[in-house]
């Protein structure tokens, strides 16, 4: 579950609005970037409400909406789930009253609370000191001796401020994502739940609203391993570039495209009303399990049209 703390030091500048917007931008393509890898799983904490952030002195969150080219980028990150202040992802009962932490001197909330719970950090790149994948921070802890000291260690918090940074937390996002993805799957005993959990278990695939009725129709015993095989799709298309990879994505799983002499069974009616060929499929056990899609190249996806019985058999 990848949970993301705002950095309010990089929301207290005096820069100018244009390069606070433009700002804000990269940082919201960086939350993007990881809740395309975990959409159902991340959670953005800031000081404040995200419709009420200031991104820096007299320059309120709504300036930025305003400008040309966000509007996409508003509604996606305004849907993402949002809490503040920073201690809600905190343990029920615990403060960390007795730890501060500071970054060139000054006290940093949001990086801190990061480091307390393990989570990412994210900043507006504004300055230079916060367009980097890692921060170094001071942490001061309170001594619980009679000499009612403290100590001063320096640690590391994972950061990001661009959609760049994003690319070297890869692994620990899909840790967390393919852990949660896979504690949901194995609790499922139905295709419509299946179905139903489709667009938070696996964002970045498309179904046809056709194939809806062949998730409802599967036997139980096929409703995990058809879970397990989205995932795997989930992952390969996640890595994809089609200009590197013209002819598919490296694939998790045995992935083939159909015979010639079998392609007659493989049209499906896509969500235009018009019948394409979803001649890609992988197997799922027990046999004879089978799932058809296509690709969608300029998408870097792919949609499915059916999943159960091989076809034909």
């Amino acid at each position: 579950m990848p949970q993301l703390f705002l950095n309010e030091k990089s929301c207290e500048t005096t820069a100018d609005p244009a390069r606070v917007n433009r700002a804000m931008t990269e940082m919201v393509k960086a939350v993007l970037a990881v809740a395309r890898e975990d959409r159902a799983g991340t959670r953005l904490f800031s000081r404040e409400p995200i419709n009420a952030l200031q991104l820096a002195q007299g320059h309120a969150i709504g300036k930025w909406i305003g400008t040309p080219g966000t509007k996409d980028l508003w509604q996606r990150l305004a849907i993402l789930e949002t809490k503040w202040p920073h201690r809600q992802a905190f343990p029920e009962g615990e403060t960390y009253s007795d730890v501060e932490y500071r970054h060139a001197g000054e006290v940093v909330e949001g990086l801190g609370s990061a480091h307390l719970t393990g989570g990412l950090a994210v900043s507006l790149p504004v300055e230079p000191r916060w367009d980097a994948d890692r921060l170094t921070l001071v942490r001061e802890e309170l001594l619980d001796d009679e000499d009612g000291g403290s100590a001063l260690t320096e640690v590391e918090v994972p950061h990001a401020a661009r959609r760049e940074h994003v690319g070297t937390h890869l692994s620990w996002i899909r840790r967390g994502g393919d852990a949660v993805r896979q504690k949901t799957v194995e609790g499922l005993r139905s295709g419509a739940e299946l179905w139903s959990l489709k667009s938070e278990l696996f964002p970045l695939l498309q179904f046809t609203r056709l194939a809806e009725q062949h998730f409802v129709e599967l036997p139980e015993v096929w409703v995990r391993p058809v879970g397990e095989r989205l995932g795997e799709l989930q992952d390969a298309v996640s890595d994809w570039n089609p200009d590197q990879q013209p002819i598919s994505p490296q694939w998790r799983s045995y992935v083939r495209t159909e015979f010639e002499s079998r392609r007659r069974l493989c049209w499906f009616p896509d969500d235009d009303g018009e019948s394409r060929l979803f001649h890609w499929h992988c197997d799922f056990l027990p046999s004879p399990g089978r799932m058809h899609f296509r690709l969608l190249h300029e998408e870097r996806t792919l949609r499915i049209a059916y999943v159960g019985r091989k076809r034909g058999v």
